[in-house]
């Protein structure tokens, strides 16, 4: 980790994401091959093409970039999910990946090192996501393409709120979901122009999604209750309804990509 994610956070970074690694790599929601090709098609990765997957995780990601890829490195803080990652790619006879422990925010790479930069689903856990995103930007070529993957929060600040809060308390390592504009901006601010933005969501059932997570204290009755509590009026804008199986409910989540430009 980093300056950017110190202290209690960083801990709970660790915490999470070595308890979650099991599971986290057999969530089908995450890991289905169309989620996965969102990213992957985005990218766009040719035969001659270096990339590299910034907060790899369990490496659904880097693996379908080595299939169409030269090489690809996969990078991640959290040494459990890295395990993972070098166990699917044994599974799938993946051997052109270097999977790197590291941090998003400082990596050991010169410029201009990839023509493909990807991060999927971790930029709510960034204390800094600006500084992650130019990190990206820093060790992409020109002309390599730029991928953030990340689901994001309602522009209505009340339930942007609400959402968080859930969010937090499922996974005390959450920062907080940003909003679809807030992503955009981090193309733009960067001199990158306004990224292309493929919107989806990533849909379950409330029971099953409290059974694979660590809740703060381990609360799951009271994490259950704030997603049910959310279905009059949408509290969340996670489309949250009734169902006989329960509550289902949808992260709204977008893959946004742009081009470094030659110049």
């Amino acid at each position: 980790m980093s300056p950017a994610n110190t202290g209690a956070h960083q801990c709970a970074i660790e915490d999470q994401f070595s308890r979650q690694a099991v599971g986290f790599a057999a969530d089908r929601e995450l890991h289905a091959d169309d989620v996965v090709a969102l990213v992957v098609e985005a990218a766009r990765p040719q035969p001659h093409d270096a990339a590299i997957d910034f907060a790899c995780g369990t490496g659904s990601v880097a693996c379908a970039l080595a299939k169409r890829a030269r090489r690809v490195v996969g990078l991640d803080a959290t040494e459990a999910m890295l395990r993972q990652a070098r166990d699917l790619a044994s599974r799938e006879g993946v051997g052109n990946v270097e999977w790197r422990a590291g941090d998003v925010y400082r990596t050991p790479f010169a410029d201009a090192s990839f023509d493909v930069a990807t991060c999927r689903f971790a930029f709510h856990h960034l204390e800094d996501p600006a500084r992650a995103f130019a990190e990206m930007v820093r060790v992409a070529a020109p002309g390599a393409r730029i991928v953030v993957c990340d689901s994001f929060a309602s522009d209505d600040p009340q339930k942007a709120a609400a959402f968080n809060a859930m969010e937090r308390f499922r996974d005390p390592s959450t920062v907080e979901h940003r909003t679809l504009p807030f992503l955009r901006g981090l193309f733009e601010s960067a001199g990158l122009g306004a990224p292309v933005v493929r919107r989806f969501d990533v849909s379950y059932f409330a029971p099953d999604f409290i059974a694979k997570a660590f809740p703060l204290n381990g609360d799951g009755a009271r994490l259950l209750a704030m997603i049910e509590s959310s279905v009059e009026g949408d509290a969340m804008d996670a489309g949250a309804h009734w169902t006989p199986q329960g509550v289902r409910f949808s992260f709204r989540a977008a893959a946004l990509s742009a081009v470094k430009p030659l110049g």
